[in-house]
């Protein structure tokens, strides 16, 4: 069989990856077998998302009613149900629901009236808290499939911690980055010198590893020196992996979706108040505004080192009329041509403007010039794929050690 859980969590506390694990124990005791353990993110964009949209999936033997039972109890005793937002799904289906479910739910938007029709379908037991919306992401992780695959090791804390400083030694953490690395990523960003796999909110988890195995995720976390934590799980995932991401078009996007489109650099990137870096691309009359925010540091120079005519591949997620960017191919590079008026050949001094499409003027003898002085500048960027710092990295991008960006995967796992 497999157990569906979504959104138990809060802003202000509890984590549904937490209650997963403790229900995979709970299972155990009860003499029902647990033979995977998944977690899976959602949209990213989804409005009533909370934190990183994430739900899991028990694949299980033993007595479908049973374990109904237990994670019901589970969900009633741990999940934030004081909070507004968070809505609980559970679900127990004994054969999994065909994947187009979770294909939406990662890539589109879903209704609770559509996972109720997925569940009576394939014959679930389900049960939902309050408006029920944690039905989607529970429908979804039960009807995953995952042809792309990383893993997660997370340890969580003590519950007499929970909210409390965590204890978790900086430099052990670095190590174990340096000593597992590519085979493990994004527990640090070395350009920033900032460790990213220990979170600063009040839930559960004390730090999360990934990584392509799960020896290699347990390897780092042997080398992290940190306060003690009574629960370690590791979790098969579809985190880096792109799967939220599928091809589109300039002058097609549709809002909350995330997508790879191929463009030509229109403008060049301007910087905005707060640091935000904006660039125009464009397919034809079609134009589309990319951003890259302040957050995404370093990645922000590859945007202003992109000239109009560059040929790209830009990915994230189209919201309010923009990509926010998550990274970017520069496919072909082109001329870098400025242009600024041209010197006096009588004189030698810099001309200016006579007017539009009225050429340059001397101001001082009054010669004029009908074009202005092209400057071609050396690149300061080469051809290749180029992505925002771990800092600033979603749960589902495909950091670039794993190879280039995936779209999405139509065969099933």
């Amino acid at each position: 069989m497999l157990i569906g859980i979504d959104d138990t969590d809060s802003p202000a506390g509890m984590c549904t990856t937490y209650l997963g694990a403790v229900l995979a124990r709970n299972l155990r005791s009860a003499g029902i077998g647990v033979t995977e353990t998944r977690l899976v993110r959602l949209n990213p964009n989804a409005p009533h998302k909370t934190r990183g949209n994430a739900a899991v999936c028990l694949r299980a033997e033993g007595n479908p009613e049973l374990a109904f039972s237990i994670a019901g109890a589970l969900v009633d005793d741990l999940a934030d149900l004081s909070c507004e937002n968070t809505n609980p799904g559970l679900v127990v289906v004994e054969e999994a629901p065909a994947p187009e479910f979770y294909w939406q739910a990662v890539q589109d938007f879903c209704m609770v009236e559509e996972a109720r029709e997925v569940l009576e379908g394939a014959g679930a037991l389900a049960r939902g808290w309050k408006n029920c919306r944690g039905l989607i992401g529970a429908t979804a992780a039960v009807a995953s499939v995952l042809p792309d695959r990383t893993y997660e090791l997370l340890a969580y804390r003590a519950a007499d911690r929970f909210g409390t400083p965590r204890q978790v030694e900086r430099d052990s953490v670095f190590a174990a980055e340096a000593a597992t690395w590519p085979h493990t990523w994004d527990s640090v960003d070395p350009e920033n010198k900032v460790v990213v796999c220990v979170p600063h909110t009040p839930d559960p988890v004390l730090y999360g590893i990934r990584g392509e195995s799960q020896a290699w995720v347990g390897a780092a976390a042997g080398r992290i020196i940190a306060e003690k934590a009574p629960i370690a799980q590791v979790w098969v995932t579809n985190q880096g992996t792109d799967a939220h991401l599928v091809p589109g078009t300039v002058g097609a996007l549709l809002d909350g979706r995330s997508y790879c489109v191929a463009a030509i650099v229109a403008e060049r990137a301007t910087t905005g108040e707060g640091g935000h870096v904006e660039i125009t691309v464009r397919d034809g009359d079609e134009c589309l505004r990319c951003m890259a925010y302040e957050p995404t540091k370093g990645f922000r120079d590859v945007v202003r080192a992109l000239a109009p005519g560059d040929r790209v591949v830009v990915c994230g997620s189209y919201k309010h009329g923009s990509l926010n960017l998550e990274k970017i191919r520069l496919r072909d590079a082109a001329a870098d041509v400025r242009y600024r008026p041209p010197l006096c050949p009588t004189c030698g001094k810099r001309m200016t403007s006579a007017g539009r499409e009225k050429g340059y003027k001397c101001r001082q003898c009054g010669a004029r010039v009908a074009e202005p002085e092209q400057v071609v500048s050396p690149r300061a960027i080469i051809p290749g794929w180029f992505e925002v710092p771990p800092t600033a990295r979603r749960h589902l991008s495909k950091p670039l050690v794993r190879g280039e960006p995936g779209l999405r995967w139509n065969e099933s796992s």
